[in-house]
Parts: C-alpha cells; sequence; structure tokens
C-alpha cells in the first residue's frame, strides 16, 4: 500500500491531535498457542471478540499471557492505534496481510489514542463500568519479528513510538465493542508514551530525564525499575575509580564435576544498590599465588532483594597450566577467601531480537553459555547447543544439560563423533543469534563456516577462553600521555605493559571479548586479534590484550 501525501498528512495529524475521547474498535483475545516454526507458546495471536468481554485486574476473560514477561496488573489489557497499520503497509508491502487490526498482539483497537498523545497515568474510562490506567510503553521482544517475519522489526517500533502501551485496570466491568473511551484525568501531562520511549530506549544516558522517570509513581515496575537501576549507576560511577575495586568472596563449595573439572561457588554478604549479575558474564579472580585469571561465570546470584551474593564457576585443569587452574584444582579450598573484581557480560547484538538461539561449545566452553541457558530456558526463549567432548566422561554439569532435553546434541569424540560446523551455519534456523566457544582452534573453524554461511558479525558471538598474546616485539608511542614509547616484548602483551606504566587503564576479560581494552590507533600496521571489533573498527582501534603492533605504532589510550 502507498499512503498518498494527503493521506500521510492526515495520519501525522492524527498522531498529534490531542485525546479526550475514542471509539473501541475492537477486542481481542487469545489462549497460549505455539509460534510457528518454533517452540515456543504465546498469546500474541489475538482473535476478534464481538461479545461483551468481562475485565478483572488481570486484563480480558479468557486472555492468556506468557507470565515471563506479559501479564501482570500493569499489562492487563494492550492497546494499540490502528491507524500505524497503513504505514506499516507501506514500509513492508510484501507484509500486507499481517500489517492488520491485531498484528501487534492488541487487546485494545483504536484509531485515534496513539502514543503521542496518550500519557503515563491517564485514567480512561470504558463505556460504564470500567476504569482503566495508563501503566507502561508496551516493549516488544523476538515475538514481533517472528510474527512479521521481518529480522530485527520489534526496535524499529520503538523508534518511531508505534508500540502500543499498556494498561492497569482501576474498576473492573464489562465492556463491548464500540464502548466511548474517555480521558477522566491526566496527572503526567509531560510524560506520553513517546516522550517516556525517547530516554527509555533513544537517549538512555540522560542522568536528569532519567531521575524524573524514576519518580513517576504511575510508571509500572517493568519501566520505573529500569530508570532507578539508571539512578543507582549513575550515582556509583561518579565514584567509580577506574583500576578494578576488588572485593572478598569465600568459597562454599567445591564439587568435583569429571576428572579434569570442578566447580567452586564463592559468596559475599550483599550491598547496597548492588545489581543482578549479567547473563553470559565472565569475572576477574585475583588467586592465592599472586596471579589474577578471567573465568566465566555458570550461575549467579545477587542484587539488593537477595541475602547474599554468589557466583559460580566451572574450572578445567590445564595441561599446560601456568598456575591459574592448577591453584584453582591442587590449593584453593573451602573456607578460603577469594578476591573478584569485573563481574561483566561481553554479548553483544540484537540477542533479544532473535527467533531461535543456537550455542556452540567445545570441551570447557561450554561454561560461557551455561549461565545463558538456564536463563533462556526460564523466560521460554528457543534454543539449541552443539556441545563437543572429549567423552562422555568428560561433560561437567551434567544434570544442567540433561534438564534441557532433546536441545542439547552431544558430540563424543571417543566415539567418533564429529561437530560439523559448516553444516550448522548453514542450517540455522531462520532469525538465530549464534553463540560459539571452544578451543581456538575451533573458533577459528567457526569464523571461518560462518563467513561462508553469510552470517553477518551482528548475529554471531564469540567467546575466548583463551588467547594468544605473544608475536614479535614491537613499539608503541602513546601520543596522549607526552608521546611515552613502551617496548612490547614478544611473551607480553600491550595491556599489560601500559598497565605497568599508568594506573587507570581499563580491561576486563583480556582475551579479546568484550573490547573493554580497546585503544585507538594512529598509525602503523596492526596484526587484529580476539573478536569484540567491528570489521570498520579495525581501520582505527586496536585490543590491548591480544593485537599487537609491527614495529612501531602510534596510539592514544
Amino acid at each position: 500500500m502507498t499512503l498518498t501525501s494527503t493521506m500521510r498528512s492526515s495520519y501525522l495529524d492524527n498522531l498529534v491531535a490531542p485525546f479526550e475521547a475514542d471509539r473501541l474498535i475492537e477486542i481481542r483475545t487469545s489462549g497460549m498457542k505455539q509460534m510457528p516454526g518454533l517452540n515456543v507458546m504465546s498469546g500474541i495471536d489475538k482473535q476478534l471478540r464481538t461479545v461483551s468481554m468481562k475485565i478483572d485486574k488481570l486484563g480480558l476473560e479468557g486472555d492468556e499471557h506468557d507470565p515471563t514477561f506479559h501479564g501482570g496488573p500493569d499489562k492487563a489489557i494492550l492497546g494499540y492505534c490502528s491507524s500505524h497499520y497503513p504505514s506499516w503497509q507501506e514500509s513492508y508491502p510484501d507484509r500486507l496481510d499481517k500489517f492488520v487490526p491485531g498484528g501487534f498482539g492488541e487487546n485494545f483497537v483504536t484509531a485515534h489514542m496513539n502514543e503521542r498523545n496518550v500519557c503515563i497515568g491517564d485514567v480512561i474510562s470504558v463505556g460504564s463500568e470500567v476504569i482503566l490506567q495508563v501503566s507502561l510503553p508496551r516493549q516488544p521482544c523476538f515475538k514481533l519479528n517472528h510474527r512479521f517475519s521481518l529480522k530485527n522489526f520489534a526496535p524499529e517500533t520503538y523508534k518511531t513510538s508505534r508500540t502500543g502501551w499498556y494498561y492497569r485496570v482501576l474498576r473492573e466491568g464489562t465492556v463491548n465493542s464500540g464502548d466511548e473511551l474517555k480521558l477522566v484525568e491526566r496527572k503526567w501531562p509531560a510524560w506520553t508514551i513517546e516522550r517516556v520511549q525517547e530516554y527509555l530506549h533513544r537517549v538512555t544516558d540522560n542522568d536528569e530525564m532519567n531521575e524524573k522517570l524514576a519518580e513517576v509513581e504511575a510508571l509500572g515496575n517493568e519501566a520505573r525499575n529500569q530508570f532507578q537501576r539508571r539512578v543507582a549507576k549513575a550515582q556509583r560511577r561518579k565514584l567509580h575509580k577506574k583500576e578494578d575495586d576488588w572485593e572478598s568472596f569465600k568459597v562454599v563449595s567445591r564439587k568435583v564435576e569429571t576428572p579434569r573439572t570442578v566447580s567452586l561457588v564463592i559468596e559475599a554478604p550483599p550491598k547496597a544498590h548492588s545489581e543482578k549479575y549479567p547473563i553470559g558474564a565472565h569475572a576477574k579472580l585475583k588467586l592465592g599465588n599472586g596471579l589474577v585469571r578471567t573465568y566465566s561465570v555458570v550461575s549467579s546470584s545477587g542484587g539488593e532483594a537477595e541475602d547474599v551474593r554468589r557466583l559460580e564457576f566451572g574450572i578445567s585443569l590445564d595441561d599446560n597450566s601456568r598456575g591459574g587452574s592448577r591453584y584453582m584444582h591442587k590449593s584453593l579450598k573451602e573456607g578460603d577467601a577469594i578476591q573478584v573484581a569485573n563481574v561483566t557480560s561481553d554479548v553483544n547484538g540484537p540477542v533479544g531480537a532473535a527467533s531461535h538461539h543456537v550455542f556452540i561449545a567445545g570441551g570447557i566452553g561450554i561454561t560461557a553459555f551455561l549461565h545463558m541457558m538456564d536463563r533462556y530456558d526460564n523466560i521460554n526463549w528457543s534454543f539449541q547447543l552443539h556441545y563437543a567432548v572429549r567423552s562422555s566422561d568428560d561433560i561437567p554439569f551434567q544434570d544442567r544439560l540433561e534438564s534441557y532435553g532433546d536441545r542439547v546434541i552431544i558430540y563424543d569424540k571417543s566415539k567418533g563423533q564429529r561437530m560439523d560446523l559448516s553444516n550448522i551455519m548453514k542450517t540455522l534456523p531462520w532469525n538465530s543469534f549464534t553463540y560459539v566457544c571452544g578451543p581456538i582452534r575451533m573458533m577459528e573453524v567457526a569464523k571461518v563456516t560462518a563467513d561462508e554461511a553469510g552470517i553477518s558479525p551482528q548475529e554471531i558471538h564469540f567467546e575466548a577462553f583463551s588467547a594468544d598474546t605473544s608475536g614479535d616485539p614491537f613499539e608503541a608511542i602513546i601520543t596522549n600521555r607526552k608521546n611515552k614509547v613502551v617496548q612490547v616484548g614478544e611473551e607480553e602483551s600491550l595491556l599489560e605493559v601500559l598497565k605497568r606504566e599508568f594506573d587507570d587503564i581499563p580491561s576486563s576479560c583480556e582475551v579479546g571479548n568484550c573490547g573493554t581494552c580497546k585503544v585507538t590507533v594512529k598509525n602503523g600496521e596492526i596484526i587484529h586479534r580476539g573478536s569484540a571489533l567491528m570489521p570498520d573498527e579495525k581501520a582505527v582501534s586496536m585490543l590491548a590484550c591480544v593485537s599487537r603492533g609491527v614495529g612501531r605504532i602510534a596510539i592514544e589510550v
């Protein structure tokens, strides 16, 4: 469909026209159904209802939600402006049949009310009985992408503020198609749905607006908590020191998982304004022998509501250990203290926009993804694990993997089973996001086969658990530090040298995953290693932890 200039002008005028009353064009509900092509249940496929419908505090009678992210008092009813659909049809002409009322999974279809004239906290009567209050902008997930068969469509909805919005129910009753929706009270006129989305999604670092939105009492917890977390983070940032902030934890559990792998659980008391640890995280550990190592977090708990902060790791004994894994296996015991810093995640890309998640792991590389798979299992996301091991006796955390059932495919080398990375990459389900962690050789093959399969860097994450930092010696001039010249030896990294010279050099994973140690390259040839940089970034940056210069280079830190 192509909108004429008159139609487009009328549509835009309607969006900004004040709202005082509107008409309920359609009422829609649905039970939970399996989404096409996915082992995921959803209530997004709302069907038209032409009879009187009862509404209680949790929404319309017979309407079902995935309770993980949807439903509850703050999300009792979803409203959507049907005037958006012709505009979506114009943008996606091959999806005309999908962009119709009900397409966004809305319960209430209206033509005038929209994100630009509806405010958080608006009290609205529906018919003669029901009273609702606008509670939240809709935050779309991958299910919209899958429903419309459009990759990364969900972000377009909030970038253009065409998401829909939620109501909470203040007074229960019965509604009918054709009922009038009438604005009864507007307490927060400054905060239209569109303006809230401006700071929720598009401009997330405005501390002043984050503070104001954190105080909007009518804003549902999903969004208000986000703003409150940002405020707390900004307060911590003002006090933050660039050097690592080490904290003392205690080893509370040590378990032999396999002859080569142990799991360790460490705990520390909660602290004020602490957040839950991110999934897919790793942490720096300062060992009793003076070494510092980074390990993947396989489970965690924490945050202000928790009684304790807990981290679990899986440590494989490296045949060529320089003291890290050997110390963890042979010396560390229950009751010992251990220092922890930088619990961060490197996983980037449109993870939440993917319909399906594919994990590819080899050996101890499984530890990078266990926390994520547990989380995805809990929130009913679709995923599959391809896992290569030396033998069935070499599988750590077997109880967790068994709980995933047929979503796990094991490749047992002792039985002659081989993981065909090329075939996996070429046969990925539509709109998949892929995660890879394993030995260096496996990672190299995965990168080649992903490229051959046409997988973009934004659709795959490589998580290295070891890195080759050695190479020919080189010299670096640090142009923003009085042209200081440093020498990098063949067995040390640029990061190690910079940390010796300066006390404010940030780092985290130190194996090329996260990009924390990225420095600006002003001149010279670079041998790039690691996976944190996009191709265009490599022209002007390098990862100090793994990449190396050739001869003499000039950088800024």
